[in-house]
């Protein structure tokens, strides 16, 4: 009997990734000479770590990209379902957001001050979210780090919660997790010199009994959360889960910091506006401007005035929040030509009905086949996981991930014009996403299992 991981052939799975590495090799000369050509000059051989975190032998360079289709340096056209890991959640190079980048570039790129733009981005984001006062980063880490800092400064408590398996960017208070029910560093953390778990708790996710022992002692300056994990695969919360964690926080003068950089996927306004959630304070990052580096949070009213209060106690010197770049005249234009057109209504009308097509076509895939694996969606994000049940907090995700599998399918897709995002089987479609494309994926993942299963 043939050895079987995630109910498919382990030796199936090891020739898979024989055979299309190869494949990929062969077909992707020029990207193969362009890696071997950067080794020379880049750590690693690339500008950013994470961009050899694909399945690939060697980096994929890309020539070009427009909505939902991507294109490599040797021609070939791909399906795009990573869509910059939510970067390009809206697609690449949106019209609108394309133009108003040549516009504002004939006009300066940064200038440390406010323009014409910041008033009507105000105004938007507060229709959009919800909440009435707002502040410019550059990045969803940059918020992150922020916010936490302001719920430190407004409670004069030192200590954050997170939940196991969490992604708050690269934030360092939020690199915790939990190892036989005991806080440690998160696996793989470099040069970290002073203990994280002195000053950030961390529980499982859906579980609010622990969650209440941790707050008890009322040290907790703030709970960030993302409202559905969504990096260490998708772990969807429990009904009644996000209403109790609220109650909660609010029970033990805890504050609520939601961080939306993934979840924005579920609908126009986020998982909070969509699930009528209340934090404290919104963080959103990645796809705000359109793929322009920038990043917001916002909050209520009374924060903004403990924000202010904080302010006065701490008195003149600098805050430790802000960078140069942060809501430069390049970041406002994009991202005000991104909420009036490309993140509307209309947008997620289009995305919502046809991820719901991805995920329910690849689940009858699986079904047809009879392997133990599962389907798991929020909004515009969908995905598969190589496992029978879904996970209900970051431990049980971590178990049901299958990195051979993973490999093999990410591959197979690759070469088969499809991409997926490079962590684990998960799927974004775009306004630009088509029915035709979406049924390619469904159909190429049944042949990918057909493939795979003894």
């Amino acid at each position: 009997m043939a050895n079987l991981e995630a109910g498919v052939s382990t030796d199936k799975v090891t020739a898979m990734i024989r055979r299309e590495s190869d494949h990929y090799t062969q077909r992707n000369p020029t990207s193969q000479r362009f890696a071997r050509e950067a080794a020379s000059h880049w750590h690693n051989g690339v500008p950013m770590h994470w961009m050899l975190d694909w399945s690939t032998p060697f980096p994929l360079f890309v020539a070009d990209a427009s909505g939902s289709t991507l294109t490599d340096v040797d021609g070939h056209k791909y399906d795009d379902f990573c869509l910059g890991d939510t970067g390009s959640m809206f697609g690449h190079s949106p019209a609108p957001v394309a133009a108003a980048i040549a516009e504002q570039a004939r006009h300066g790129l940064t200038y440390m001050l406010p323009t014409e733009d910041v008033v009507e981005v105000g105004k938007l984001l507060t229709a959009k979210f919800g909440l009435p006062y707002w502040q410019v980063a550059t990045t969803a880490t940059d918020a992150n780090r922020f916010v936490i800092r302001w719920c430190r400064g407004i409670t004069k408590r030192n200590k954050i919660l997170v939940f196991h398996g969490c992604y708050h960017g690269s934030c360092d208070d939020t690199f915790v997790r939990l190892k036989d029910g005991k806080p440690i560093h998160r696996p793989g953390l470099i040069g970290q010199v002073y203990d994280l778990t002195t000053h950030t708790k961390v529980v499982e996710f859906n579980d609010l009994p622990a969650l209440e022992t941790a707050l008890k002692d009322r040290d907790v300056a703030c709970v960030i959360t993302e409202p559905a994990l969504t990096n260490i695969g998708m772990v969807l919360p429990q009904p009644g889960y996000l209403e109790g964690l609220r109650q909660l926080t609010r029970k033990y003068g805890t504050l609520l910091v939601i961080d939306e950089t993934h979840t924005i996927s579920t609908g126009y306004g986020g998982y909070t506006r969509t699930h009528r959630l209340e934090p404290d304070f919104l963080t959103i990052g990645k796809p705000i401007a359109g793929g322009i580096p920038c990043s917001v949070y916002g909050c209520t009213a009374e924060m903004a005035a403990k924000m202010k209060e904080a302010e006065t106690a701490s008195g003149p010197g600098y805050s430790g929040m802000g960078t140069t770049l942060s809501a430069n005249a390049m970041a406002l234009k994009a991202m005000r030509a991104n909420l009036e057109q490309v993140m509307t209504l209309a947008a997620y009308e289009h995305m919502l009905p046809l991820s719901e097509r991805l995920a329910r076509g690849i689940e009858a895939e699986i079904r047809k086949r009879n392997v133990p694996w599962h389907v798991s969606n929020v909004g515009a994000r969908a995905e598969f996981v190589c496992a029978p049940e879904r996970p209900r907090n970051g431990t049980e995700a971590q178990a049901a991930m299958h990195h051979k599998v993973e490999l093999a399918i990410h591959l197979y897709l690759l070469n088969r014009g499809i991409i997926i995002a490079p962590f684990h089987n998960m799927t974004l479609v775009c306004p630009a996403t088509t029915a035709a494309q979406v049924d390619h994926l469904i159909a190429s993942v049944g042949a990918c299992i057909d493939e795979l299963q003894n």
